[in-house]
């Protein structure tokens, strides 16, 4: 565990010293978020974040590959490969940030990163851990991992809409995650406790809470499409390598339901990034609209609506993703009726801060009826 720390607390450190760095580099190139409809922020902020989280996710993978704990991990080049990809859609990001690209150009840059990632098999989906049930062809297979890696960035790009809240759910919902993937492993492995997943998790967190102090309310630095796009690859990814670590054959009926979660790009732990983007491509596709049209009905919009702060909107996401994250982890520790009447009690005291300001619209409406 102190190995995993130690790989979190270096990235953490690198994103935090390098965020003004490129904080830098947006102002030099044009790279600023200008002030759209949409938009809640009253001025242009620099974006490119993501070129300061590539640089930490780099120097905790590189320091992690000299630790002799993690030797099996790096034996061989999986890690590299998810780095190269992690590179690609930064880039992809930092272009977008400088010169607002097309939708189609985003995608499909998405797809060639994915597709770095999955080629030979270096991170692709073969099989789900339940009941031995494999992905029949190698086409199929990379379709498949293709489709979830873009899914999950996405996702993150879609709730990228307020101060510190893409890189505080990923923060709270990777460390879910990485929970999960430690103690699976420990489960797994009585005499090894290195995991690939585990180490890219650990990275992934570090640099999301490292860039944390830079963009929270109010912040001075956005992490734009390179840093939604980035943490949203690198968590699917780590998602992948679980599933394909796991035999169904080693695991117990317990720790199957679980297992099988990384396959649907953790669910728990991308839960409302994933609920956020599917509704709005409902919404807009129902109204003759593209997916990606940008509008202000997200989750954190509706939130600012009910008559949250900003800091406040983004606190009760916060708690959602934590109840999402370490609920799933749970499973693996707790049975699954403890979890559900625990996250149900949970869930009940975070919806009523979600709906606390309806209590006080309603009581001002009563106030103003009796005047």
């Amino acid at each position: 565990m102190r190995v995993y720390l130690l790989v979190m607390l270096l990235a953490a450190a690198v994103t935090y010293l390098t965020t003004p760095l490129a904080r830098w580099l947006a102002l030099r190139t044009g790279g600023l978020t200008a002030v759209r409809e949409r938009d809640v922020h009253e001025a242009p902020i620099p974006r490119m974040g993501g070129v300061a989280m590539l640089i930490g996710i780099a120097a905790a993978l590189v320091l992690a590959s000299q630790m002799p704990f993690l030797a099996d991990v790096f034996a061989e080049d999986t890690v590299w490969w998810i780095l190269a990809a992690a590179t690609v859609v930064c880039l992809l990001g930092v272009a977008d940030d400088i010169w607002e690209l097309d939708w189609v150009t985003k995608l499909m840059g998405q797809v060639l990163a994915a597709g770095l990632m999955a080629w030979q098999g270096q991170v692709q989906l073969f099989a789900l851990p339940i009941g031995d049930l494999t992905i029949p062809s190698a086409t199929q297979s990379l379709v498949a991992t293709i489709l979830a890696v873009v899914v999950a960035m996405n996702a993150v790009n879609f709730v990228d809409g307020l101060d510190g809240l893409a890189a505080g759910l990923v923060a709270i919902g990777g460390m879910g995650f990485f929970v999960y993937t430690y103690l699976l492993t420990v489960d797994q492995n009585a005499d090894n406790y290195s995991s690939l997943a585990s180490v890219v998790v650990a990275a992934l967190v570090g640099v999301c809470v490292g860039f944390l102090p830079h963009n929270f309310h109010p912040a001075r630095i956005f992490m734009g499409d390179s840093g939604s796009m980035l943490i949203g690859l690198i968590i699917a990814a780590a998602a992948i390598v679980v599933t394909g670590d796991l035999s169904s054959v080693a695991l117990t009926t317990r720790q199957q339901f679980p297992a099988f979660l990384p396959i649907l790009l953790p669910v728990f732990v991308l839960m409302l990034p994933l609920l956020d983007m599917a509704m709005a491509v409902i919404r807009r596709v129902g109204t003759g609209k593209s997916p990606f049209h940008p509008d202000r009905l997200h989750l954190h919009h509706r939130l600012l609506q009910l008559g949250h702060t900003h800091r406040r909107a983004v606190l009760i996401m916060y708690l959602w993703t934590a109840l999402f994250a370490f609920g799933g982890a749970a499973l693996l520790r707790w049975s699954t009726e403890q979890v559900l009447w625990t996250v149900g009690a949970g869930a009940l005291v975070v919806a009523l801060a979600t709906l606390g300001p309806l209590r006080g619209r309603k009581a001002r409406a009563e106030e103003a009826v009796k005047v």
